[in-house]
């Protein structure tokens, strides 16, 4: 259970590409980058994955058989609870007028076949250390609390705090996103991951020993309940 809790903590990929050599070439470097990655061969597929897995980072091929990749782009970005993924398009398609439709329709980035494989995780990095930064090793701030992911420390003032893999994961979650409402649903999948059971209730657990630990000294609560829908930082 602890393996796949702390894997939960990793970005997820999902790439979208029908050609099944393309698509195995960006799955073995990005799983070479140490990202968990979901796979879709339609439009359709990816539509139904994102709404089922929430991934952290799409890389979207434009040229797809059914829904195609500029579609699939436009109705992630039209919609709240998937506006907010970064989308990597690919496409074939050099030209200025293409880069600019394909970024006007919600695409975070624009790479252009054939692309560079160093290039293009580079560029997909960029994008998660936006989204993403503690789960990339970057030192994340909120007041006087600062979260170094790279040497797995928390701190409040001078203070070092002693969290524990789960409290310490929800404070990362709550500090990339500060004041965005997680709901107990959502708090699960991003720290525990959806290959275990938890109870929801876990989650106030956990919540509970988070408060306790970022008090300790007497400092205010950050950690704010919103009723009926669940925690927030600040």
């Amino acid at each position: 259970m602890a393996a796949a809790a702390a894997s939960a903590a990793i970005p997820l990929v999902l790439v979208v590409e029908d050609e099944p050599a393309q698509r195995e070439v960006l799955v073995y470097n990005l799983e070479a980058e140490g990202f968990r990655i979901a796979k879709a061969a339609t439009g359709d597929e990816a539509l139904l994955l994102t709404a089922e897995l929430a991934p952290d980072l799409i890389v979207l091929d434009w040229m797809l058989p059914g829904v195609s990749g500029i579609e699939v782009c436009r109705r992630l970005k039209t919609r709240d609870e998937t506006r907010g993924i970064p989308v990597v398009m690919l496409s074939a398609r050099s030209e200025e007028v293409d880069l600019v439709r394909g970024l006007e329709t919600g695409a975070d980035d624009y790479v252009v076949k054939p692309y560079s494989v160093v290039e293009l995780m580079a560029r997909i990095r960029a994008q998660l250390r936006r989204t993403r930064p503690a789960a990339l090793g970057q030192r994340l701030a909120f007041g006087d609390i600062v979260l170094d992911a790279e040497q797995h420390k928390v701190f409040r003032g001078d203070t070092m705090l002693r969290l524990g893999p789960t409290e310490f994961r929800l404070l990362a979650a709550f500090m990339e996103k500060p004041g965005r409402v997680w709901s107990r649903e959502q708090l699960l999948d991003r720290v525990w991951g959806r290959d275990i059971y938890v109870d929801a209730r876990t989650v106030d657990v956990h919540i509970g020993r988070l408060r306790k630990a970022l008090c300790r000294d007497g400092g205010a609560d950050p950690v704010r309940t919103v009723r009926g829908a669940g925690y927030a930082l600040g």
